[in-house]
């Protein structure tokens, strides 16, 4: 029933959302590539949805056919699945992983798997897709133009009532900032620089995330911008970004979206950008895929960069 993988095609493994979204685009690239799922019913979905079959009882079991895995992966299962799926790919021969955010459930994940990639010489990049959103692109180009950030700020609040009611493990929500909130963290740092020092300050808890609800910071970033951020997962907010270059003020919020205030000015204009591939597939989908497939590695995050925002940005906010 299920064709065997050929080792220059592409491995998608996982067959829930995520992994349907990632199908498209394979498909729009005519990028050859094989799916293995998990369970017989999600297999089975996946192929209800998108029209192609996948194998089913996950990697280990088609390891046991003793047919070899393509030297390239995507990674697409629950947060929770990450750290294990990743670690029997790299050690049945597969040399180039994109592993869906954050790369594991928690910074400890992240670190034992660097380790096991150095070991085995393995390119490992995360999925931060919207750091390939058209209006993060067309930011990065007027913030090139008008000579680079001066400062930016940040919004990385969730909405606790939603998130609460979420099918999902206890200890994903227990990691939530990092699992979830890091998309927005990682955008801002991408955009205005890692940071070079950082000052963080947490308040409150929820029922379902004791280690905090109520997060402020600033810092320099090394580009020698100043920053500042905070998040209040008890009051009304919604994720954003704004930087501030000598000429401009940029505006991320929604992160699809962005606008723009010129110096001297009170309008807030919307900037009219060429998005129509964040339209037609999950946005920054597509373009993440091509820098992968292509070997570019401008906007992608490599595992080794990652572990660094591990330990300087989310820990320290968290701590």
């Amino acid at each position: 029933m299920y064709d065997y993988i050929r080792e220059e095609e592409l491995l998608l493994v996982g067959t829930g959302n995520m992994a349907q979204q990632y199908s498209k685009v394979l498909q729009a690239q005519n990028i050859p590539f094989y799916v293995i799922g998990r369970s017989e019913k999600g297999t089975m979905r996946f192929e209800e949805n998108t029209g192609i079959s996948a194998f089913p009882n996950g990697v280990s079991s088609y390891i046991q056919t003793g047919r070899p895995l393509p030297k390239q992966a995507v990674v697409a299962v629950n947060v929770e699945n990450l750290y294990n799926v990743a670690t029997e790919l790299i050690d049945n021969g597969v040399k180039r992983i994109l592993i869906e955010k954050p790369g594991g459930l928690h910074f400890t994940e992240v670190k034992m798997l660097l380790e096991k990639a150095q070991k085995r010489s393995v390119e490992i990049f995360v999925a931060y897709n919207r750091r390939f959103y058209s209006s993060v692109i067309e930011a990065q180009r007027i913030i090139e133009f008008d000579g680079g950030v001066t400062s930016f700020q940040f919004d990385f609040t969730e909405w606790s009532h939603k998130v609460e009611k979420l099918n999902k493990p206890k200890e994903v929500l227990e990691n939530w900032l990092f699992c979830n909130s890091s998309h927005v963290i990682d955008l801002a740092f991408f955009l205005g620089g890692v940071p070079k020092s950082i000052q963080s300050y947490k308040n409150g808890e929820l029922d379902w995330h004791k280690n905090g609800a109520i997060f402020v910071g600033s810092g320099v970033s090394e580009r020698e911008a100043l920053f500042s951020y905070q998040a209040n997962w008890k009051a009304p907010g919604r994720w954003g970004i704004e930087l501030f270059t000598k000429k401009t003020r940029l505006i991320l919020q929604p992160l699809e979206e962005l606008y723009i205030q010129s110096l001297g000015s009170l309008s807030i204009d919307k900037v009219q950008i060429e998005d129509s591939l964040d339209r037609q597939f999950k946005p920054g989908l597509y373009k993440q895929i091509e820098a992968f497939k292509n070997h570019k590695k401008e906007h992608l995050l490599d595992l080794r960069s990652h572990l660094l925002l591990c330990n300087s940005v989310y820990q320290k906010i968290i701590e």
